[in-house]
């Protein structure tokens, strides 16, 4: 690396109060394309400021995240050509590395005296550690993002449909679309159309089974609560027993 990225570097590392006053000065040191180059370099706000900290100063964090970002893009991914991909347990995974390197950047942050919002820094990090390209360079954040969602998946041309599934894993198969009239692939309206159905089944289909699990559990507990008012005659029924018992030998 170059001495000049170097010292850019230094700008994203430094405190976010410092930075203007940094650039400049180092625009001042330099001379031609360079000095040009680093006087337009933006300063960050608040939220990309504290995620280039973790990039800076808490590094495991960061990798962890953009692994996990890059793990549950290819399984969705793969889910919609048609393979099998587990997409539940590689969203666990990203919404864990999410919340860490979330809680990294609201502690360099505030050690710093800044207060990033917390919506919109895990927004960001979703919407960073999604993106096929990233949107600039590692540690030189300088704007919010908001999360990809369908345009991550840009250039994907299936049909969706979800089979219901009694395991974690989702599978997901590929069906011609009558819409397509022979074109190369959909139109950027019927692809967000098709996933949001599909997404549309999924969530019923968590929400029937989790109104199952729901009504299961009420029954347990209904269960227990008899079990525990039985319990609770048989002890009154024992002590009122033990209290006779200490009344005849009394009288005798």
């Amino acid at each position: 690396m170059s001495a000049i990225e170097n010292r850019i570097d230094e700008l994203y590392r430094a405190p976010l109060q410092e930075f203007t006053a940094a650039r400049n000065a180092l625009a001042k040191s330099l001379s031609g394309d360079e000095a040009k180059r680093v006087r337009a370099l933006a300063k960050p706000t608040v939220v990309p400021w504290a995620i280039n900290q973790v990039y800076w100063h808490a590094r495991r964090a960061y990798d962890a995240l953009m692994k996990s970002g890059e793990r549950l893009r290819k399984a969705q991914l793969a889910a919609l050509a048609g393979k099998k991909a587990d997409l539940r347990e590689a969203g666990d995974v990203h919404r864990r590395a999410i919340a860490d390197a979330a809680r990294e950047a609201e502690r360099l942050a505030g050690a710093a005296g800044s207060r990033p919002s917390p919506d919109v820094l895990t927004r960001t990090l979703e919407a960073l550690s999604l993106a096929s390209e990233p949107p600039e360079a590692p540690g030189r954040l300088t704007r919010e993002l908001q999360p990809a969602g369908f345009e991550a998946l840009a250039g994907v041309t299936p049909t969706v449909r979800l089979k219901p599934e009694t395991t974690s894993q989702t599978t997901v198969r590929l069906q011609p679309d009558p819409r397509r009239h022979h074109a190369d692939k959909p139109s950027e309206a019927a692809l967000k159309e098709q996933i949001a159905a599909a997404a549309q089944k999924r969530a019923r289909e968590e929400e029937a089974a989790l109104r199952k699990q729901e009504a299961a559990q009420r029954r347990r507990d209904a269960a227990v609560k008899k079990a525990e008012a039985e319990v609770e005659r048989a002890r009154r029924k024992m002590e009122a027993a033990e209290a006779a018992l200490r009344e005849v030998r009394g009288r005798g």
